[in-house]
């Protein structure tokens, strides 16, 4: 059981979802905005902000921030849809992305997940490989709808963990016509074989009969029990620099969120049973000839996805490392996220 937890653990936590189920103390919340209305950015001035739903082929109804350029009259423009990390809500990364893109003359929608931030589904927190790919595809659907968007003109931009459904979509979706993604983890690697590859046949087996246990007790209670594979409530100063960075991230006031798991809750401890046998990055070789965008940290530890995932994919493609950077650098650094880059890549072949 010992060699279960540990494992369950590293997975959850390099995975970006590091979290706790308990809302943190008053103390580290005091110099936060917990409203539910708050934004972990500045929205800029050139651009427009407004709520709106769709629903993906499951009939879950996502929530979405549709961010448009001001003053574009009766242009039509091309779009992108963006989501992630893996746990966050729109609110954080995927709003900024979308809010700098808006700027750059994109039409941009960033997404929560289904069963997660304001997005429906039911249980709450509850991840899948084929309905967060889906997610992605609905929102390539709204966007194509809008009569101030060409649709022939639609990308995707990924991050963290949604950066390897949105390989996966582009993979099968073929109206996505260009793909970007950041801080790179594909989750169900991650999941079945854990960081860097290094979990053995028995102990995969270990986790999968622990995983199973826990659907008697989760069918024998009518609900579905939160993993305990967490942050810690503080710093100790003792854990991993990734651990640190994580925690800098979704539990202080820069990036902290009332509805982001990572901030604030926790998965359901089953949670990695649909992640285990699915690799969602099996027909990457099938995005070309669209072209993809994969950029990552110089010092990230999840960097060896997005090499990987660079290596196993066919022209055009290019990688992008980002010097001194870390994974979750790229989840809000102004001075970091190439933006200017991811501008260029989307105009150049969005037409």
């Amino acid at each position: 059981m010992k060699i279960v937890a540990t494992l369950l653990l590293l997975s959850f936590l390099f995975s970006g979802r590091a979290y706790t189920k308990h809302v943190q103390s008053n103390q580290n919340l005091k110099s936060m905005n917990t409203s539910s209305d708050h934004y972990t950015f500045h929205l800029s001035d050139k651009v427009i902000r407004k709520k709106v739903n769709f629903k993906n082929r499951y009939g879950i109804i996502l929530s979405g921030d549709l961010y448009i350029p001001k003053n574009i009259d009766n242009k039509v423009l091309s779009a992108l849809a963006i989501s992630g990390p893996f746990g966050a809500v729109k609110e954080q990364s995927s709003g900024l992305y979308a809010s700098q893109m808006a700027e750059r003359g994109f039409i941009a929608l960033a997404f929560d997940p289904s069963y997660t931030g304001e997005s429906s589904g039911i249980p709450r927190n509850v991840a899948s490989p084929d309905i967060n790919t889906e997610d992605f595809s609905a929102a390539v659907d709204f966007l194509g709808l809008q009569k101030n968007i060409d649709r022939s003109k639609i990308g995707i931009i990924g991050i963290c963990g949604f950066a390897g459904f949105a390989l996966n979509a582009t993979a099968v979706d073929k109206r996505i016509k260009a793909v970007a993604t950041t801080s790179m983890y594909d989750m169900t690697r991650v999941m079945s074989k854990g960081y860097n590859d290094v979990v053995t046949t028995e102990q995969r087996t270990q986790t999968l009969e622990q995983l199973s246990q826990q659907r008697w007790k989760d069918a024998e209670s009518g609900s579905y029990a939160p993993s305990t594979n967490n942050l810690p409530q503080k710093l100790t100063g003792s854990e991993p620099q990734f651990v640190k960075e994580y925690f800098d991230y979704y539990k202080t006031a820069r990036g902290f969120h009332p509805r982001s798991i990572n901030s604030n809750s926790s998965w359901t401890a089953t949670t990695p049973l649909s992640f285990m046998n699915m690799p969602i990055l099996f027909y990457i070789k099938e995005i070309a000839p669209r072209p993809m965008l994969i950029i990552a940290g110089e010092n990230a530890h999840s960097r060896y996805f997005s090499e990987d995932a660079y290596k196993a994919a066919a022209e055009p493609r290019e990688l992008m490392i980002i010097p001194d950077a870390v994974h979750v650098d790229l989840y809000d650094q102004l001075d970091k996220i190439p933006f200017d880059k991811l501008t260029a890549f989307f105009k150049a072949n969005l037409k």
